[in-house]
């Protein structure tokens, strides 16, 4: 039976944002990123038709599989019988159960990541963060900037600061849009996500960080001195602050101290 039969007639779903990766080169060459070894525990996320699934069963390792297309389920099932297939949403995994589930320690993540799904699943996925040992994804190559951005540059924002909290984050290679079928209209990378296990300088207001990351960067144009507006402790900044700095010229380690900081003030003025 040809890989394609148990697929005969299925389309690209759009509500799925559906590209399929096709190019063996491409599939090759994120195979040899991975380097699945023997006893890993490997999770593909959105397998689709398989074409990833295929490389990877190839190398002899188990291989967990979760799929939210039924369509696509019910065709993985026929073409990979030795596949552990979990039909469901990725975006509502407890990675954490499903490590033990499959009693390994931490997971490895795959995936050709849904556009519209990728940012929220990796930080789904950082909630499980001790669970996982790495994350080998294929995203909007816009997104992987972003992702991989160092401060000062443009693609430094929110999405950086706050996966950078917990990741070492490498971008890999370019993946063209010939790779796929349908052709998406925007370039893809590969990333590679490496969650830090008891990471030093974490904030100590997890909440807070969050907001004040949010805060700044949805006025990335403007200074501390009035993207801070929304807290009142921030007067008390100006001795340790320059408040005449835009948020893009902030490093990691400056947006932990300056929630640190704020959660300070706001401890000591109750």
């Amino acid at each position: 039976m040809s890989g394609d039969a148990p697929f005969a007639g299925h389309r690209a779903r759009k509500r799925f944002s559906q590209n399929f990766l096709r190019d063996p080169m491409v599939i090759d060459r994120l195979v040899e990123a991975i380097r699945p070894q023997p006893g890993d525990a490997l999770v593909e996320i959105g397998p689709g038709q398989g074409a990833l699934t295929s490389a990877l069963l190839a190398r002899g390792v188990a291989l967990t599989a979760i799929e939210l297309d039924r369509d696509l389920a019910a065709g993985l099932r026929v073409r990979f019988p030795e596949l552990d297939l979990i039909e469901g949403d990725a975006l509502k995994q407890d990675f954490t159960a499903l490590a033990e589930r499959l009693g390994a320690r931490r997971l490895r993540l795959v995936g050709n990541l849904p556009y519209n799904i990728s940012s929220p699943l990796i930080f789904h996925a950082l909630e499980h963060a001790a669970a996982i040992q790495d994350a080998h994804f294929m995203l909007q190559d816009e997104v992987v900037q972003r992702l991989a951005a160092a401060p000062g540059s443009k693609a430094w924002g929110r999405l950086g600061v706050m996966v950078q909290l917990h990741c070492e984050v490498q971008a890999l290679f370019a993946v063209p849009p010939s790779a796929f079928t349908p052709e998406p209209k925007v370039n893809s990378r590969i990333v590679r996500l490496q969650p830090r296990l008891g990471p030093a300088g974490l904030p100590t207001d997890p909440q807070l960080f969050a907001e004040v990351v949010r805060a700044v960067f949805a006025q990335r144009r403007k200074t501390l001195r009035n993207t801070l507006k929304p807290y009142p402790e921030r007067e008390a900044l100006g001795t340790q602050w320059d408040l005449s700095l835009r948020p893009e010229q902030l490093t990691l380690s400056d947006f932990v101290r300056l929630a640190n900081d704020l959660a300070a003030l706001r401890s000591k003025h109750g």
